[in-house]
């Protein structure tokens, strides 16, 4: 029987052989990378192999879909010399996103995580508090400490970017402004990935692949640019892979997004995703208060105290009015499509 990794965030670098005979043997790896029908995986004693994946794991489509996600800890195998993934361990947590697309679907983007963290500019592109937001609310909804990094901080001003950590420290998440160019802050950077398998998530431009690579220099990372005309970045990555650049160490790198759509999440229970929000829930005049212009409203009165940052209950409201205006769009497809049918 396969054993239980879940609870065990090294699981996946030191998972070892079974006692069954070598025809039948059995080995668990780590899961770095995942393609159509098959996925590269990294064994216990650090070699990396090419596995297939047994048909039943696939979908109606013969895709692995959600099956199988880079940071899985697989069931292996060897069948002529050929690994061959037939199971998949227990996760720990996952991190999820809305699939791209009219059909509301989950995408799995990575299992068995220490960290979030969430890469950011404040030039070169403009910052997006709407993209960070979105990502630190799923990764509050999944469980799993987030953290926001702020790089090309050499194009930016200084007390800005100090403004905008601040903010978010406010609000419970560690924050650090970096340069990939300049290196600064790179090694304090290095240091808070140690120890843990961290998901890199970032919008298209900011420099996510840069900073990789000057964190890493062996790792070689592609580096897309910014579309002078649109200010907005170029896809480089095309698939998550999980890069281990020394042991102990785990960096899941993902392609750079132009949008990042919640899931799990609804405009009803967004509130819960914004931990700062937490001790003033309930304690508004009117229980049905949207935190907009409301006489009595709790959040109102922490952002004009200082312990609630107003950029970030404005970035909820914003959020709250889209995720309405979605449900709202949802339900009218499915009355129409049930008129139509």
């Amino acid at each position: 029987m396969l054993h239980d990794h879940a609870s065990d965030p090294g699981a996946g670098r030191r998972l070892g052989m079974t006692s069954r005979p070598a025809a039948e043997r059995l080995e668990t790896a780590l899961v770095m990378r995942v393609d159509f029908g098959g996925c590269t995986l990294l064994t216990p004693d650090g070699v990396t192999l090419e596995a297939k994946v047994r048909g039943r794991l696939m979908g109606a489509r013969k895709a692995l879909g959600n099956t199988l996600v880079v940071g899985d800890v697989a069931r292996v195998a060897f069948e002529r010399g050929r690994a061959v993934v037939g199971g998949v361990a227990p996760r720990r947590n996952t991190f999820s996103r809305r699939a791209s697309g009219e059909r509301a679907a989950e995408q799995v983007m990575a299992a068995n995580l220490d960290q979030v963290i969430v890469v950011a500019s404040l030039r070169d592109p403009e910052f997006r508090p709407g993209f960070v937001d979105r990502v630190l609310a799923q990764a509050e909804h999944a469980g799993i400490p987030a953290r926001l990094v702020l790089n090309k901080s050499d194009l930016g001003d200084a007390a800005e970017a100090a403004a905008l950590l601040s903010d978010y420290g406010r609000a419970g998440y560690a924050g650090l402004a970096v340069s990939a160019r300049t290196g600064a802050e790179v090694d304090h950077l290095r240091q808070v990935c140690r120890g843990r398998r961290s998901l890199v998530v970032g919008h298209s431009g900011v420099g996510k692949s840069t900073l990789l690579n000057a964190l890493f220099p062996g790792l070689a990372l592609l580096a897309g640019e910014v579309n002078r005309k649109t200010g907005k970045g170029k896809h480089t990555t095309t698939a998550a892979v999980l890069l281990q650049p020394e042991p102990g160490l785990e960096l899941i790198d993902t392609p750079g997004m132009r949008t990042f759509g919640l899931w799990g999440i609804g405009p009803n229970d967004l509130d819960q995703s914004y931990p700062e929000f937490r001790p003033f829930l309930g304690e508004c005049r009117f229980a049905d208060c949207r935190h907009v212009r409301e006489p009595g409203c709790a959040l109102h009165a922490a952002v004009e105290a200082g312990t609630v940052p107003a950029r970030r209950l404005d970035s909820y409201v914003k959020l709250r009015d889209e995720l309405l205006a979605e449900t709202g769009a949802r339900g009218a497809r499915v009355r129409t499509r049930e008129a139509w049918e």
